[in-house]
């Protein structure tokens, strides 16, 4: 029989009432005092493991995405699990499928919250299906470790719970604006957007960087979640003559208004955000002479300046051959392997006796945690962004090649040659 929260509207809307009063009660009736907390009543927590809980596209038009940010999770989460462990206690990962559909995300958040068999959050993908869980994760004071979402939502307003590794959509659309406008001397920028939060957010971040310099887009087209029909959202932006457009999508509708674009004649420059996923929009582009950036939040892991960059390159690429020997290491991978160094890290600076409020405040405690290389991640009590670098690359031969990191002189590119508009 069909699980009724997973169809039935009526029924999911019934247990999130449910769920916001059960909480509610037991937020009023828990002590100030975080230490109030019983250790052997945590939640998820037993003598021998610590169950974590996820949910993420593992189907659907995303599944790359999720299937990446999971196995560069996992890569490090056994690799701890072999090396004893954390405090002596296995890290376990339920993680469930939610096809990149909201409603599947918050009923699949719901079930492991009222079960009572998890002790904090992570590897959430997307925008929409992460904002959806929000008030959740407030209501159940359940720590949030490493979305893989830029959304402004998760940032503001401040969230004690949630922990943002990655820089925001708005880190990347600002160092997208400037490299086109600044770089290439680009002013006329179209933005093409996924009509939804991830969309919406993309498109402010961009509307936002050029109003400070004067400018605003020239065309907005978009195109509905979970489809490729970018037809209407095509033919606008190539009416208004654009000379750049700003990509806020997936990878399928992505790579097919770039082909239908060059089919068209149209001539642009194309600045895709790392949610796009640089090696699934590559094979899906195949050969193609069309001038395509991709901004990311990690450096790729085959650049040879990644070690000097990102020193913990080497070991998830490494980590990633131990336990997934047929999977090839990718930037999505990258970021979901940091996901978990960070969350395990602070697992170990919380010491033997965890609590969630405890794990708050060893997170709280990284200041210039290091990464290997120049990258460093950093949380305090009113700051939850742990990084904020982003890197351009472009696509050459069929991958994207690292040209240089957002905030570099032009002149660290490569190739260097910026001259008649080229990326």
């Amino acid at each position: 029989m069909p699980h009724p929260s997973r169809h039935n509207p009526a029924l999911v809307r019934l247990a999130l009432a449910l769920l916001f009063a059960l909480l509610t009660g037991l937020a009023a009736c828990t002590p100030d005092d975080p230490d109030a907390e019983h250790p052997g009543r945590v939640p998820g927590v037993t003598e021998a493991t610590i169950r974590l809980g996820s949910s993420l596209p593992l189907t659907g038009h995303a599944r790359y995405l999720g299937v990446e940010t999971l196995r560069g999770a996992l890569a490090y989460i056994n690799h701890v699990n072999d090396s004893g462990g954390v405090h002596g206690r296995r890290i376990e990962l339920d993680a469930r499928d939610d096809g990149y559909d909201p409603p599947r995300c918050l009923a699949n958040t719901q079930e492991q919250l009222i079960s009572g068999e998890v002790f904090a959050l992570t590897c959430y993908v997307g925008t929409p299906t992460t904002m959806r869980i929000l008030p959740l994760v407030d209501e159940a004071r359940i720590p949030l470790v490493g979305a893989f979402t830029g959304a402004n939502g998760l940032r503001d307003p401040f969230s004690r719970y949630v922990f943002n590794v990655r820089a925001s959509y708005y880190q990347e659309t600002d160092a997208a604006v400037r490299h086109l406008v600044h770089d290439l001397g680009l002013t006329r920028i179209a933005v093409f957007y996924q009509y939804d939060a991830y969309g919406f957010d993309g498109l402010t971040g961009t509307e936002l960087a050029l109003r400070e310099l004067g400018l605003a887009p020239v065309a907005r087209g978009s195109y509905a979640r979970g489809t490729d029909n970018i037809e209407d959202g095509l033919h606008r932006i190539i009416a208004s003559d654009a000379e750049a457009v700003l990509m806020v999508g997936t990878s399928e509708p992505t790579a097919r208004f770039i082909r239908m674009a060059e089919e068209a004649g149209f001539d642009a420059v194309y600045h895709a955000l790392s949610f796009t996923g640089a090696e699934e929009l590559a094979r899906l582009l195949g050969h193609t002479d069309a001038k395509v950036l991709l901004s990311q939040v990690v450096p790729p892991p085959d650049a040879p300046e990644a070690p000097a960059i990102l020193g913990c390159t080497t070991e998830y690429v490494n980590l990633l051959k131990r336990y997934y020997p047929d999977a090839t290491p990718s930037a999505i991978g990258l970021e979901g392997y940091i996901n978990a160094r960070i969350l395990v890290e602070g697992l170990r600076r919380a010491g033997p006796d965890l609590t969630r409020e405890g794990f708050v405040r060893a997170l709280e405690s990284l200041r210039d945690y290091p990464l290997g290389g120049r990258t460093v991640v950093s949380f305090s009590p009113e700051s939850r962004q742990g990084m904020g670098s982003v890197y351009f690359t472009r696509l050459v031969g069929g991958r994207f090649e690292l040209m240089r990191e957002a905030g570099a002189p032009p002149s660290a590119a490569r190739p260097a040659s910026n001259k008649g508009g080229q990326p």
